[in-house]
């Protein structure tokens, strides 16, 4: 029975394996996001000072580690091709699936640290929350590296993205049956369920690791015995030079020429801004916004909508990827973001039904955009291999630096937020009585268009900074070049360095 099952499972279909270690971080990542700081607040009761020690020394290690991570991973691939000696593309894949085969259990494990008091709350936050991420970080770099080592192709990288998303749609249902186990005076319950949650993603990293490590092993290894022989003939020429290793330092001095990159970070910055400040102040939207105009349905709908609505939409996004290519379909979803927020702006906050929409669509769509970011991030992999010669795409690194630059903007959701909220407003959020002066609906006064209002000052920041957020990514979009005919002269050298590789030595 169980050779039977592995039999299926070893002939499910590449991308749909690939898909499903979506799956396995969702369900687990959901759950975190949701609940570990009311765990820590409510539950274990942690000092407000140890609270904000571990988020701060979380913020430094959450930033540094993608890029430390992603050097210790592909800091062997950076090499010229002066030597002729390559590193293949099964080896790569493998490597990749080994780092996942050990680190998602290890990332399963991590997560049920928080869930089981073990320590003191202040040391147990900071310990828990820098495994966690370390853990996280080791999966999602060899996951993503994973969709540029996997295929080359704009059409094949985007069917691996859709069962990506599909798979993370999936996972999302996790939050919605964690409601029926939380409890903040009873904790048994939520800690069985996070057990079984652990168990579920560990075994399925196992699974889907074995699978395709058994495909590319049985699929390899006449390409790796080929490429054996003819490395042994390569090696017999005198004239060899010596392969050249490239530092930090010189890698970081390439990246700083890498005119595609730069653009594309600066604005990933803004979306990443972006999609961390739709999550922070949803609540706040909800409650000054809708809280008294709509039904507590219909704001539990749109908090749903808000989680499993991004993957379901990506699914169609991509299918547009396929038609019209990632840079068509990006820049279309900047100029909706900004035409959506002129109408809202224009129809103002009385327009229920239209507030609703627009909340909503705001976040799915930022969201979206996220998640095609991906595909453009394993084009800026294939430009760097061919600019700067590489023998082997380092893909884990790319995406490292790419998280070294963008996570800010994490950071800068909250703070930029509360501090427009506060200058408009007077409103602030950390103190017990925020309201004091500022009302939450507008006065009779004469003068009540003027009058900053707390109701004001949330619609005003909806609109605004999605507004502005568009016109910045809008300007930097346009100034990237990596689309088009440069796409498809940037794919096509990648695919013939190898192809021209071998046929250099079988001429020797």
């Amino acid at each position: 029975m169980a050779s039977q099952m592995l039999a299926c499972l070893s002939s499910l279909p590449i991308a749909v394996v690939y898909g499903s270690l979506s799956l396995f971080i969702s369900i687990l990542h959901n759950v975190f996001l949701l609940y570990y700081v009311d765990t820590f607040v409510s539950v274990y009761k942690i000092d407000k000072l140890s609270f904000w020690i571990g988020e701060t020394v979380f913020l430094i290690w959450n930033s540094l580690n993608d890029p430390l991570f992603g050097w210790l991973s592909d800091r062997n691939f950076l090499s010229t091709q002066q030597s002729g000696i390559e590193i293949s593309s099964p080896e790569v894949v493998l490597k990749r699936l080994k780092a996942l085969n050990h680190n998602g259990p290890l990332f399963a494990l991590s997560f049920l640290a928080f869930w089981i008091a073990w320590a003191h709350p202040g040391l147990q936050f900071l310990i828990c929350l820098c495994l966690y991420d370390s853990f996280l970080t080791m999966v999602d770099l060899n996951q993503n590296a994973l969709l540029a080592d996997l295929a080359v192709s704009a059409k094949d990288r985007t069917g691996l993205n859709f069962y990506s998303s599909l798979f993370s749609a999936i996972g999302s249902l996790s939050v919605f049956m964690s409601y029926a186990v939380w409890n903040k005076e009873d904790f048994f319950s939520f800690r069985i369920f996070c057990v079984a949650l652990a168990l579920g993603s560990a075994v399925g990293f196992v699974v889907a690791t074995w699978v395709l490590r058994q495909r590319f092993q049985s699929e390899g290894k006449m390409k790796w015995d080929e490429r054996a022989a003819l490395k042994e003939l390569y090696i017999d020429k005198p004239s060899v030079q010596q392969e050249k290793r490239i530092t930090l330092a010189e890698y970081l001095k390439q990246l700083s020429r890498h005119r595609n990159f730069l653009w594309f970070v600066s604005m990933n910055l803004i979306q990443v801004f972006h999609c961390h400040f739709n999550s922070n102040f949803f609540p706040l939207f909800l409650e000054h916004l809708l809280s008294d105009r709509i039904s507590l349905s219909m704001g539990s709908f749109l908090l749903g909508v808000s989680y499993v609505a991004p993957h379901l939409n990506n699914l169609y996004f991509l299918s547009l990827c396929q038609r019209w290519g990632v840079y068509a379909v990006v820049r279309g979803l900047f100029f909706l973001k900004l035409l959506l927020g002129v109408i809202m702006l224009l129809a103002g906050p009385d327009w229920i039904y239209l507030l609703c929409f627009f909340i909503a669509s705001n976040r799915v769509f930022t969201e979206g955009t996220c998640k095609l970011l991906n595909l453009v991030v394993t084009d800026l992999v294939d430009e760097d291999l061919v600019l700067n010669q590489r023998q082997q795409a380092a893909s884990a690194l790319l995406f490292g630096m790419v998280a070294l630059v963008t996570k800010p903007g994490q950071t800068f959701a909250p703070l930029i937020g509360t501090w427009l909220l506060c200058a408009y407003t007077g409103y602030d959020i950390f103190q017990r009585d925020p309201l004091n002066k500022v009302s939450a609906q507008p006065k009779l006064a004469s003068n009540v268009a003027w009058e900053p209002t707390l109701r004001q000052g949330c619609f005003y920041l909806l609109v605004f900074i999605p507004i502005t957020c568009a016109l910045l990514q809008i300007f930097s979009w346009s100034q990237f070049n990596l689309h088009g005919r440069r796409l498809q002269t940037v794919k096509s050298q990648r695919q013939n360095l190898t192809e021209n590789w071998s046929q250099e030595i079988k001429t020797i």
